[in-house]
Protein backbone atom coordinates (compact mmCIF):
# COMPACT_ATOMS: atom_id res chain seq x y z
CA UNK A 1 0.00 0.00 0.00
CA UNK A 2 2.50 2.29 1.05
CA UNK A 3 4.67 2.01 -2.21
CA UNK A 4 1.55 2.50 -4.41
CA UNK A 5 0.96 5.19 -2.67
CA UNK A 6 4.36 6.60 -3.39
CA UNK A 7 4.00 6.20 -6.92
CA UNK A 8 0.39 8.02 -6.92
CA UNK A 9 1.85 10.32 -5.93
CA UNK A 10 5.13 10.66 -8.09
CA UNK A 11 2.37 10.60 -11.22
CA UNK A 12 0.66 12.90 -9.58
CA UNK A 13 3.39 15.67 -9.49
CA UNK A 14 3.01 18.37 -12.89
CA UNK A 15 6.06 17.97 -14.76
CA UNK A 16 6.47 21.82 -15.92
CA UNK A 17 8.42 24.09 -13.29
CA UNK A 18 10.12 27.32 -13.67
CA UNK A 19 13.16 26.54 -15.86
CA UNK A 20 15.93 28.72 -13.94
CA UNK A 21 17.47 25.67 -12.43
CA UNK A 22 16.99 27.53 -8.84
CA UNK A 23 15.74 25.75 -5.48
CA UNK A 24 15.71 22.58 -6.47
CA UNK A 25 15.36 21.55 -2.35
CA UNK A 26 13.16 23.89 -0.03
CA UNK A 27 15.28 27.16 0.42
CA UNK A 28 16.67 27.91 3.86
CA UNK A 29 17.97 31.00 5.66
CA UNK A 30 16.74 34.55 7.63
CA UNK A 31 13.77 37.12 6.79
CA UNK A 32 13.10 40.05 8.83
CA UNK A 33 9.32 40.57 8.88
CA UNK A 34 7.62 38.46 11.24
CA UNK A 35 10.26 39.75 14.03
CA UNK A 36 10.61 43.39 13.13
CA UNK A 37 8.04 44.12 11.34
CA UNK A 38 8.25 47.44 10.03
CA UNK A 39 10.28 49.19 12.76
CA UNK A 40 12.26 51.72 11.32
CA UNK A 41 12.70 54.24 14.57
CA UNK A 42 16.78 53.68 14.33
CA UNK A 43 17.53 57.06 16.39
CA UNK A 44 15.57 55.37 19.44
CA UNK A 45 15.86 51.66 18.73
CA UNK A 46 19.24 51.30 16.37
CA UNK A 47 19.88 47.08 17.39
CA UNK A 48 16.32 46.36 16.17
CA UNK A 49 14.91 49.11 13.21
CA UNK A 50 14.95 47.52 9.69
CA UNK A 51 18.14 48.94 8.16
CA UNK A 52 21.75 47.80 6.71
CA UNK A 53 23.20 47.47 10.08
CA UNK A 54 20.60 44.78 11.21
CA UNK A 55 21.07 42.84 7.92
CA UNK A 56 24.75 43.07 8.44
CA UNK A 57 24.12 41.15 12.43
CA UNK A 58 22.44 38.53 11.11
CA UNK A 59 24.67 37.77 8.08
CA UNK A 60 27.36 37.60 10.30
CA UNK A 61 25.38 35.72 12.93
CA UNK A 62 24.53 33.11 9.80
CA UNK A 63 28.11 32.54 9.44
CA UNK A 64 29.51 32.64 12.85
CA UNK A 65 27.00 30.31 14.78
CA UNK A 66 26.63 27.40 11.81
CA UNK A 67 23.96 28.04 9.65
CA UNK A 68 25.48 28.83 6.70
CA UNK A 69 27.08 25.19 6.57
CA UNK A 70 23.60 23.85 7.38
CA UNK A 71 21.90 25.06 4.73
CA UNK A 72 20.63 28.28 5.84
CA UNK A 73 21.98 30.65 3.07
CA UNK A 74 19.39 33.20 1.99
CA UNK A 75 19.28 36.78 3.86
CA UNK A 76 15.94 38.40 2.80
CA UNK A 77 15.21 41.70 3.00
CA UNK A 78 11.22 42.28 3.63
CA UNK A 79 9.34 45.53 3.57
CA UNK A 80 10.21 48.66 4.73
CA UNK A 81 13.15 49.07 2.91
CA UNK A 82 13.00 51.59 0.33
CA UNK A 83 12.32 55.26 0.31
CA UNK A 84 9.17 56.85 0.28
CA UNK A 85 9.63 57.63 -3.81
CA UNK A 86 11.58 56.60 -6.17
CA UNK A 87 14.72 58.24 -7.93
CA UNK A 88 15.00 60.67 -11.11
CA UNK A 89 15.09 57.78 -13.62
CA UNK A 90 12.18 55.93 -11.78
CA UNK A 91 14.01 52.84 -10.02
CA UNK A 92 13.66 51.86 -6.52
CA UNK A 93 16.12 53.02 -4.26
CA UNK A 94 16.56 52.21 -0.81
CA UNK A 95 16.12 55.07 2.58
CA UNK A 96 19.22 56.51 2.76
CA UNK A 97 19.58 57.09 6.17
CA UNK A 98 19.02 53.05 6.71
CA UNK A 99 21.19 52.26 4.31
CA UNK A 100 23.20 54.40 3.84
CA UNK A 101 25.96 52.47 1.43
CA UNK A 102 23.00 51.25 -0.59
CA UNK A 103 21.91 47.69 -1.81
CA UNK A 104 24.41 46.96 -3.98
CA UNK A 105 26.80 47.21 -1.35
CA UNK A 106 25.36 45.20 1.03
CA UNK A 107 24.85 42.01 -1.21
CA UNK A 108 28.39 42.67 -1.61
CA UNK A 109 29.13 41.85 1.97
CA UNK A 110 26.50 39.61 2.15
CA UNK A 111 28.40 37.40 -0.86
CA UNK A 112 31.41 38.07 0.77
CA UNK A 113 30.57 35.84 3.92
CA UNK A 114 29.16 33.06 1.16
CA UNK A 115 25.44 33.73 1.43
CA UNK A 116 22.77 34.95 -0.82
CA UNK A 117 20.52 38.20 -0.30
CA UNK A 118 16.52 38.35 -1.28
CA UNK A 119 14.86 41.30 -1.83
CA UNK A 120 10.93 42.47 -1.19
CA UNK A 121 9.06 44.23 -3.84
CA UNK A 122 5.37 44.46 -4.38
CA UNK A 123 3.03 44.04 -7.55
CA UNK A 124 0.84 46.57 -6.95
CA UNK A 125 0.88 50.57 -6.12
CA UNK A 126 2.07 50.27 -2.98
CA UNK A 127 3.56 47.55 -0.86
CA UNK A 128 1.29 46.38 2.29
CA UNK A 129 3.16 48.98 4.62
CA UNK A 130 2.98 52.02 2.39
CA UNK A 131 6.02 52.49 0.23
CA UNK A 132 6.85 52.37 -3.86
CA UNK A 133 5.46 49.11 -5.48
CA UNK A 134 5.64 47.66 -8.60
CA UNK A 135 3.15 48.38 -11.34
CA UNK A 136 3.14 46.47 -14.81
CA UNK A 137 5.07 49.54 -16.40
CA UNK A 138 7.91 49.34 -13.97
CA UNK A 139 8.30 45.79 -13.46
CA UNK A 140 10.98 45.32 -16.34
CA UNK A 141 13.03 48.20 -14.80
CA UNK A 142 12.86 46.68 -11.23
CA UNK A 143 13.77 43.37 -12.18
CA UNK A 144 16.65 44.77 -13.70
CA UNK A 145 17.46 46.84 -10.83
CA UNK A 146 17.62 43.88 -8.79
CA UNK A 147 20.10 42.22 -11.22
CA UNK A 148 22.03 45.11 -11.07
CA UNK A 149 22.38 45.09 -7.19
CA UNK A 150 23.20 41.06 -7.59
CA UNK A 151 20.26 40.27 -5.49
CA UNK A 152 19.70 36.29 -5.23
CA UNK A 153 15.98 36.13 -4.30
CA UNK A 154 12.86 38.26 -5.09
CA UNK A 155 9.80 38.09 -2.43
CA UNK A 156 6.80 39.92 -5.07
CA UNK A 157 3.66 40.44 -2.69
CA UNK A 158 0.72 41.67 -4.04
CA UNK A 159 -0.99 44.01 -1.81
CA UNK A 160 -2.58 47.22 -4.07
CA UNK A 161 -3.19 45.38 -7.05
CA UNK A 162 -6.50 43.66 -8.44
CA UNK A 163 -6.93 39.78 -9.71
CA UNK A 164 -6.52 41.23 -13.42
CA UNK A 165 -3.23 42.88 -12.63
CA UNK A 166 -2.28 39.96 -11.25
CA UNK A 167 -2.90 38.04 -13.72
CA UNK A 168 -0.51 39.57 -15.77
CA UNK A 169 2.07 41.12 -13.69
CA UNK A 170 3.55 37.98 -11.96
CA UNK A 171 4.02 36.14 -14.71
CA UNK A 172 5.55 39.03 -16.07
CA UNK A 173 8.44 39.69 -13.24
CA UNK A 174 8.67 35.85 -14.13
CA UNK A 175 9.99 36.53 -17.53
CA UNK A 176 11.89 39.68 -16.94
CA UNK A 177 14.31 38.00 -14.14
CA UNK A 178 15.32 35.59 -16.63
CA UNK A 179 15.40 38.01 -19.18
CA UNK A 180 18.37 39.89 -16.73
CA UNK A 181 20.61 36.69 -16.96
CA UNK A 182 21.42 36.20 -13.17
CA UNK A 183 20.00 33.80 -11.64
CA UNK A 184 17.06 34.73 -8.72
CA UNK A 185 14.79 32.44 -7.04
CA UNK A 186 11.22 33.99 -7.37
CA UNK A 187 9.27 34.30 -3.98
CA UNK A 188 5.45 34.89 -5.48
CA UNK A 189 2.52 35.78 -2.97
CA UNK A 190 -0.21 35.16 -5.52
CA UNK A 191 -2.01 32.77 -4.34
CA UNK A 192 -2.48 33.90 -0.97
CA UNK A 193 -4.40 36.81 -2.97
CA UNK A 194 -6.69 34.60 -4.72
CA UNK A 195 -7.76 32.40 -1.86
CA UNK A 196 -4.57 29.61 -1.48
CA UNK A 197 -7.00 26.93 -3.69
CA UNK A 198 -8.17 25.90 -7.37
CA UNK A 199 -10.05 27.22 -9.47
CA UNK A 200 -8.72 30.11 -8.53
CA UNK A 201 -5.44 29.37 -8.47
CA UNK A 202 -3.87 27.26 -11.00
CA UNK A 203 -0.97 25.94 -9.41
CA UNK A 204 0.01 24.40 -12.92
CA UNK A 205 0.88 27.61 -14.20
CA UNK A 206 2.53 28.56 -10.66
CA UNK A 207 5.00 26.10 -11.06
CA UNK A 208 6.17 27.59 -14.48
CA UNK A 209 6.83 30.83 -13.41
CA UNK A 210 7.35 31.05 -9.75
CA UNK A 211 9.92 28.85 -7.28
CA UNK A 212 8.09 29.06 -4.42
CA UNK A 213 4.81 30.60 -3.65
CA UNK A 214 3.09 31.80 0.16
CA UNK A 215 -0.70 29.92 -0.37
CA UNK A 216 -2.29 31.40 3.32
CA UNK A 217 -2.02 34.48 5.24
CA UNK A 218 0.88 35.21 7.48
CA UNK A 219 2.04 33.78 10.61
CA UNK A 220 1.87 35.42 13.65
CA UNK A 221 4.10 34.30 16.97
CA UNK A 222 1.70 32.22 18.27
CA UNK A 223 0.74 28.46 18.09
CA UNK A 224 -2.89 29.18 17.15
CA UNK A 225 -1.15 30.87 13.96
CA UNK A 226 0.63 27.91 13.85
CA UNK A 227 -2.64 25.62 14.05
CA UNK A 228 -4.23 27.48 11.60
CA UNK A 229 -1.65 27.47 8.77
CA UNK A 230 -1.30 23.55 9.70
CA UNK A 231 -4.89 22.73 9.27
CA UNK A 232 -5.46 24.37 5.89
CA UNK A 233 -2.58 23.16 4.25
CA UNK A 234 -3.58 19.35 5.32
CA UNK A 235 -6.84 19.87 4.65
CA UNK A 236 -6.59 21.39 1.50
CA UNK A 237 -3.23 18.23 0.89
CA UNK A 238 -4.97 17.25 -2.20
CA UNK A 239 -4.64 20.65 -3.75
CA UNK A 240 -1.51 21.61 -2.59
CA UNK A 241 0.43 18.59 -2.47
CA UNK A 242 0.46 17.75 -6.29
CA UNK A 243 2.40 21.43 -7.16
CA UNK A 244 5.23 21.25 -4.98
CA UNK A 245 8.48 19.64 -6.11
CA UNK A 246 11.73 20.44 -6.82
CA UNK A 247 12.37 24.23 -8.25
CA UNK A 248 8.47 25.00 -7.17
CA UNK A 249 7.40 24.51 -3.29
CA UNK A 250 4.27 25.67 -0.96
CA UNK A 251 5.41 27.80 1.35
CA UNK A 252 3.63 28.10 4.51
CA UNK A 253 5.32 30.79 5.72
CA UNK A 254 8.20 31.64 7.98
CA UNK A 255 9.70 30.08 11.33
CA UNK A 256 8.89 31.81 14.66
CA UNK A 257 11.05 29.08 16.74
CA UNK A 258 13.01 31.54 19.09
CA UNK A 259 10.62 34.37 19.29
CA UNK A 260 7.80 34.59 22.21
CA UNK A 261 4.68 32.61 21.28
CA UNK A 262 5.97 29.04 21.05
CA UNK A 263 6.85 26.33 23.54
CA UNK A 264 9.45 24.62 23.47
CA UNK A 265 7.16 21.32 22.06
CA UNK A 266 5.24 23.49 19.82
CA UNK A 267 8.62 24.56 18.88
CA UNK A 268 9.82 21.25 18.01
CA UNK A 269 6.11 20.52 16.27
CA UNK A 270 6.90 23.59 13.50
CA UNK A 271 10.18 22.38 12.84
CA UNK A 272 8.95 18.85 12.51
CA UNK A 273 5.81 19.50 10.28
CA UNK A 274 7.54 22.24 7.89
CA UNK A 275 9.87 19.63 7.34
CA UNK A 276 7.00 16.79 6.33
CA UNK A 277 5.34 20.01 3.99
CA UNK A 278 8.50 20.19 1.98
CA UNK A 279 8.66 23.70 2.77
CA UNK A 280 10.86 26.70 3.18
CA UNK A 281 12.72 27.05 6.13
CA UNK A 282 13.16 30.68 6.54
CA UNK A 283 13.69 31.71 10.20
CA UNK A 284 12.05 35.22 11.27
CA UNK A 285 13.82 35.77 14.97
CA UNK A 286 16.94 37.52 16.78
CA UNK A 287 19.82 35.32 15.79
CA UNK A 288 21.69 37.39 18.17
CA UNK A 289 19.73 36.36 21.23
CA UNK A 290 18.30 33.09 20.04
CA UNK A 291 18.31 30.40 22.92
CA UNK A 292 20.00 27.17 22.82
CA UNK A 293 16.77 25.59 23.08
CA UNK A 294 15.70 27.00 19.73
CA UNK A 295 19.01 27.05 18.22
CA UNK A 296 19.29 23.04 18.40
CA UNK A 297 15.80 23.04 17.06
CA UNK A 298 16.36 24.84 14.29
CA UNK A 299 19.57 22.83 13.78
CA UNK A 300 18.81 19.77 13.79
CA UNK A 301 20.70 18.14 11.04
CA UNK A 302 17.65 15.23 10.63
CA UNK A 303 14.97 17.16 10.58
CA UNK A 304 16.77 19.69 7.49
CA UNK A 305 17.84 16.52 5.89
CA UNK A 306 14.21 14.91 5.77
CA UNK A 307 13.11 18.74 4.71
CA UNK A 308 15.86 19.11 1.99
CA UNK A 309 15.48 15.30 0.61
CA UNK A 310 16.33 15.54 -2.88
CA UNK A 311 13.11 14.01 -4.12
CA UNK A 312 11.01 16.66 -3.16
CA UNK A 313 7.30 15.31 -2.50
CA UNK A 314 5.60 16.91 0.05
CA UNK A 315 4.03 14.83 2.71
CA UNK A 316 0.36 14.38 3.54
CA UNK A 317 -1.35 14.12 7.12
CA UNK A 318 -2.51 10.01 6.91
CA UNK A 319 -4.77 9.83 10.33
CA UNK A 320 -6.56 11.82 12.68
CA UNK A 321 -7.09 9.50 16.02
CA UNK A 322 -9.89 9.79 17.85
CA UNK A 323 -7.54 10.65 21.08
CA UNK A 324 -6.52 14.09 19.56
CA UNK A 325 -3.31 12.50 18.06
CA UNK A 326 -2.80 13.25 14.04
CA UNK A 327 -0.38 11.35 12.12
CA UNK A 328 1.85 12.61 9.09
CA UNK A 329 3.76 10.83 6.58
CA UNK A 330 6.29 11.95 3.90
CA UNK A 331 8.42 9.67 1.53
CA UNK A 332 11.98 9.98 1.15
CA UNK A 333 14.55 9.01 -1.17
CA UNK A 334 16.35 5.62 -1.41
CA UNK A 335 13.00 4.12 0.43
CA UNK A 336 13.43 5.74 3.75
CA UNK A 337 10.63 7.86 4.94
CA UNK A 338 9.66 10.45 7.71
CA UNK A 339 6.35 10.33 10.19
CA UNK A 340 5.43 12.89 12.59
CA UNK A 341 3.06 11.95 15.43
CA UNK A 342 0.91 15.50 16.32
CA UNK A 343 -0.65 15.35 19.90
CA UNK A 344 -3.70 18.12 19.54
CA UNK A 345 -3.82 17.44 23.54
CA UNK A 346 -3.46 20.58 26.11
CA UNK A 347 -3.91 17.94 29.22
CA UNK A 348 -0.70 15.54 29.30
CA UNK A 349 1.75 13.40 27.67
CA UNK A 350 -0.37 10.76 25.87
CA UNK A 351 0.77 6.88 25.32
CA UNK A 352 -0.22 6.49 21.70
CA UNK A 353 0.34 2.72 20.54
CA UNK A 354 0.68 1.71 16.93
CA UNK A 355 2.11 -0.59 14.38
CA UNK A 356 4.00 0.39 10.58
CA UNK A 357 1.21 -2.14 9.05
CA UNK A 358 -1.67 0.51 10.64
CA UNK A 359 -0.17 3.07 8.60
CA UNK A 360 -0.03 1.36 5.77
CA UNK A 361 3.83 -0.02 5.37
CA UNK A 362 3.81 -2.51 3.26
CA UNK A 363 5.96 -6.02 4.84
CA UNK A 364 9.16 -5.77 6.10
CA UNK A 365 11.66 -5.12 9.18
CA UNK A 366 11.90 -1.59 9.57
CA UNK A 367 14.52 1.04 11.83
CA UNK A 368 13.18 4.28 12.89
CA UNK A 369 15.44 6.99 14.31
CA UNK A 370 13.95 9.47 16.51
CA UNK A 371 15.45 13.13 15.48
CA UNK A 372 14.72 14.92 18.71
CA UNK A 373 15.38 12.20 21.32
CA UNK A 374 18.76 10.69 19.50
CA UNK A 375 17.58 7.34 19.91
CA UNK A 376 17.15 4.07 17.63
CA UNK A 377 13.94 2.45 17.69
CA UNK A 378 13.51 -1.90 15.76
CA UNK A 379 10.29 -2.59 14.33
CA UNK A 380 11.18 -6.62 13.30
CA UNK A 381 8.09 -6.79 11.66
CA UNK A 382 5.49 -4.08 10.30
CA UNK A 383 3.27 -5.56 13.08
CA UNK A 384 5.52 -5.15 15.85
CA UNK A 385 3.68 -2.81 18.10
CA UNK A 386 5.13 0.01 19.48
CA UNK A 387 4.59 2.59 22.02
CA UNK A 388 5.20 6.58 21.73
CA UNK A 389 4.75 9.22 24.60
CA UNK A 390 3.76 12.30 22.71
CA UNK A 391 4.05 15.79 24.96
CA UNK A 392 1.16 18.02 24.94
CA UNK A 393 1.52 20.35 21.73
CA UNK A 394 4.44 18.36 21.21
CA UNK A 395 5.46 15.84 18.38
CA UNK A 396 7.65 12.41 17.69
CA UNK A 397 9.03 12.50 14.68
CA UNK A 398 10.80 9.19 12.83
CA UNK A 399 12.66 8.79 9.91
CA UNK A 400 12.35 5.64 9.04
CA UNK A 401 14.29 2.99 6.29
CA UNK A 402 13.79 -0.46 5.78
CA UNK A 403 16.08 -2.92 6.97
Amino acid sequence: MLLKLTLLLLLALPTLALDNGLARTPPMGWMSWERFRCNIDCRNDPNNCISEALYKDMAEQLVEDGWLKLGYEYLIIDDCWSFTSRDSRGRLMPDPVRFPNGIPKLAHYVHQLGLKLGIYADMGTHTCAGYPGTTLEQIQTDAQTFAEWQVDMLKFDGCNSNAEEQQQGYPLMSKALNATGRPIVYACSWPVYRGGLPPSVNYTLLGEICNLWRNYYDIEDSWDSVLNIVDWFFQSQDYLQPASGPGRWNDPDMLIIGNFGLSLEQSKAQMALWAIMAAPLIMSNDLRTLSSEARNILQNKAVIAINQDPLGIQGRRILKDEGHIEVFWRPLSKSASALVFLSRRTDMPYRYHSTLSLLNYTTGSYTAYDVFKDEIVFLPSEKTHFTITINPSGVVMWYIYPD
